[in-house]
Formats: structure tokens, sequence, C-alpha cells
């Protein structure tokens, strides 16, 4: 399942919606993908939601769009 993670970079500074960014992981559950992005990244997670459906394919048209993979 293809999940996108709503995250602010700096971990640090109060959450702000105007730097709310967001990257996308395919994982078998919320919890991996939480897991996944904590390992890899500081970032501050705001909000994880699952992509399936038009929502999915709404989401891939986006020029933003693309599976973050990490090592």
């Amino acid at each position: 399942m293809i999940f996108k993670v709503l995250y602010q970079e700096d971990n640090k500074a109060n959450p702000k919606r105007e730097f709310t960014k967001a990257l996308y992981v395919e994982c078998d559950t919320e919890v991996e993908a939480r897991e996944l992005v904590d390992q890899n990244t500081d970032h501050n997670i705001e909000f994880i939601e699952p992509l399936e459906g038009n929502h999915l394919a709404y989401e891939q048209k986006s020029p933003d769009f693309k599976i973050t993979e990490f090592k």
C-alpha cells in the first residue's frame, strides 16, 4: 500500500501549515511507514494517510508524486 506522509522538516520548531511537505512510501501498514520515515529522517511527522483507489490515482497525476525509497 502507498502512504502519503505529511511532515515538517524541522522537528524542533512549531509546525506551520505553510511549511508542510509530503512524501510517499510503499509499506504494508501505517506503523511500518512511520517507522521507516522515523529511522531514516529527522522529520516531524504530522499525519500519515493511506492512498488507494481514486485518491491514489489523483495523487499520481501530481508532478510531485514519487515513491521515496530509503537505503
